[in-house]
């Protein structure tokens, strides 16, 4: 098939999965086109049949804000009709889907164009339930050819919040388990917890010092930081106050996870709110258990006390007993750092999740679009 795909390029998890998702299409022979503003953080332009078509907004005085929605839509149909796309597969519901809409109606008088739209978490949980954006996200989904989520947990929230009663179809996040995988000699040591996010608030990334320095009273232990965002500062700071600065590590921004992943022992994901959990998935493949919070669809992914552990939100003296169970009992870290890859291995990897997509767009694909159904009806 040919494919377009809108994201936003950014380190966030729905960029990420899109991108993932186009390379491994890709992989299996499409011909994926990627249509953004900016070329998308992991992706791999000398992959075979990846395409990247940028998107340009001008900046008219007479515009306060760049119309970035209008010129998406016409790259879009512009893109599906110099290379006769089969399908769009826009990712983050505002503004993808709406511009995935006027794209499809620019091309009509041509042929039909049918877009599915995955939604990823906050585009429905915060953007989506905003008053200023609720009625635009609910008739944007219900517009889509096709709509999927990454977890029944974020079905549920969308049909709960706009009270949508189409078809959403659960397709789980995925992780390549050939490229995110354990690293061979591990040393017997355990010392390094990891926390991977965009240091949004939500993400509870003070959090992670705050173990950090729990930890420390009963094992040695350091902490590796890798993102950036709003509270990457405040943690430092927090880092600095606790008296843990020379044992935590801001990495920045990384664009090669599966090369940091298999250097640490634990990852730490304490968020207010998940939908899916992408970066405990991509850790459990490398063998990392995962100390998460029971929030949203991050037990769809974790088993508590079998891969990983969940504990409540904000509940730093158990999420650090965790942490130093791990660190100290080899044989609890070997069993639940093997059952954290098999997890990975038997029910998330990129092999059994990318023939669900490719399944899906061929059942959007032969649906009749709205207008032949009412010819048929002879309306």
């Amino acid at each position: 098939m040919r494919i377009g795909i809108t994201c936003y390029p950014t380190y966030g998890g729905s960029g990420i999965v899109a991108t993932e998702l186009g390379l491994e299409l890709a992989n299996r022979g499409h011909e994926i086109h990627f249509i953004s503003y900016a070329n998308p953080i992991r992706l791999d332009p000398d992959t075979p049949r990846i395409h990247y078509h940028e998107v340009e907004v001008s900046n008219y005085p007479l515009f306060q804000f760049p119309p970035y929605c209008l010129a998406l839509a016409s790259r879009m149909a512009d893109v599906a009709e110099c290379y006769a796309l089969d399908l769009l597969h826009v990712h983050y519901a505002i503004p993808h889907s709406i511009a995935a809409l006027l794209a499809q109606q620019m091309v009509q008088a041509k042929r039909y164009l049918p877009f599915v739209t995955t939604l990823h978490g906050t585009d429905i949980t915060l953007v989506g339930a905003d008053r200023s954006y609720f009625p635009i996200t609910k008739f944007s989904i219900e517009q889509s050819d096709g709509v999927t989520t990454i977890s029944e947990y974020l079905k549920l929230r969308t049909e709960e919040v706009f009270g949508i009663t189409g078809d959403i179809r659960v397709i789980r996040n995925f992780v390549n388990c050939d490229l995110y995988k354990p690293a061979s000699g591990r040393p017997a040591r355990r010392t390094r917890l990891l926390h991977i996010s965009n240091f949004r608030p939500v993400k509870r990334a003070l959090d992670c010092v705050r173990i950090l320095h729990r930890v420390r009273q009963s094992a040695e232990a350091e902490l590796l930081m890798a993102g950036d965002g709003p509270d990457r500062g405040p943690a430092e700071a927090l880092a600095r106050e606790l008296g843990v600065a020379g044992h935590v590590e801001f990495l920045g921004k990384q664009g090669h996870v599966e090369r940091l992943l298999p250097r640490a022992d634990v990852l730490l994901l304490p968020s207010e709110l998940e939908s899916f959990g992408l970066a405990a998935l991509e850790g459990m493949a490398c063998g990392l258990p995962p100390i998460a919070t029971r929030v949203g669809g991050v037990a769809e992914l974790v088993t508590d006390g079998v891969d990983g552990y969940l504990e409540a939100v904000g509940d730093i003296e158990a999420q650090a007993a965790r942490a130093v169970s791990l660190l100290t009992d080899d044989a609890l870290y070997e069993r639940l750092s093997g059952a954290a890859r098999r997890t990975a291995t038997t029910r998330f990897c990129s092999s059994l999740i990318i023939p669900l997509y490719e399944k899906y767009y061929e059942e959007v694909c032969r649906r009749l679009p709205p207008r032949e159904l009412l010819h048929s009806a002879g309306v």
